[in-house]
């Protein structure tokens, strides 16, 4: 009986033992596209508040410092959802499901847009999570209603951008895009720069980037959804 219980003693304590934190660190490796290999960079790490937070790097994706959300760590099961980028208006965002082992490696699924490929991670050292950009003021001349079309795969869609500051420090935006049915996005972010100005749905996976003409009446940039990334010109709407 004391040979079975120090031998079931043995057994347990040389099982792997990940803490809450194991996950915590940078992770760098690549998942496995077909005929298009892609680097990967994770960083996971704790908020003050002792809170998940972290950031995804792809550079072939041209995705750079982008935020993470649903972040779940339990034991050697991690799995977490990109914001922001790589996200499809059918199937949401990317997500991964990892498995931590005791070599400082994290391998798994990588789903994105109803497609599915491996990916594997080791940890390089401590965390440097970018954290998320927030929303800016705009400034008078970008306030108000700005209209546009764009076509996309053979349907025009009609867009309206409205404008307004409702602190001091940051913005609200009505972003509604007209097709076969009326889309009234989700806006969590808007950054003005300069004569610069971007709108991001993280949800959807549709962002706007435009630059303020020199005459203040219209928006030149880029509609981005997904894979596509066309022309939209908005232009200010002026009172009837």
């Amino acid at each position: 009986m004391r040979i079975l219980i120090a031998l079931t003693g043995w057994l347990v304590a040389s099982l792997p033992c990940f803490a809450a934190d194991a996950a915590a660190g940078r992770w760098e490796g690549s998942a496995q596209i077909p005929d298009f290999p892609v680097t990967v960079v994770v960083d996971l790490d704790h908020d003050a508040a002792g809170g998940w937070i972290g950031s995804i790097i792809i550079p072939e994706l041209k995705v750079k410092g982008a935020q993470l959300s649903d972040i779940s760590v339990r034991d050697a099961d991690v799995e977490f959802a990109t914001k922001g980028v790589l996200a499809d208006p059918q199937t949401g965002p990317a997500k991964f499901h990892a498995h931590l082992d005791a070599t400082d490696a994290m391998a798994g699924d990588f789903t994105q847009a109803g497609n599915s490929t491996t990916f594997s991670l080791k940890r390089t050292g401590a965390a440097q999570v970018d954290l998320p950009v927030r929303s800016t003021a705009v400034a008078a001349e970008f306030a108000g209603k700005w209209i546009g079309d764009y076509e996309l795969m053979g349907y025009s869609r009609h867009v309206t951008l409205t404008l307004a500051n409702h602190e001091a420090s940051a913005a609200s935006a009505e972003f509604v895009i007209v097709g076969k049915k009326v889309n009234n996005l989700p806006v969590d972010l808007i950054t003005q720069d300069g004569a610069f100005l971007r709108i991001e749905s993280h949800e959807i996976g549709i962002n706007f980037e435009g630059r303020l003409g020199k005459d203040g009446a219209e928006i030149t940039g880029s509609y981005e959804q997904g894979p596509f990334e066309l022309p939209l010109v908005l232009h200010r709407e002026t009172e009837k």
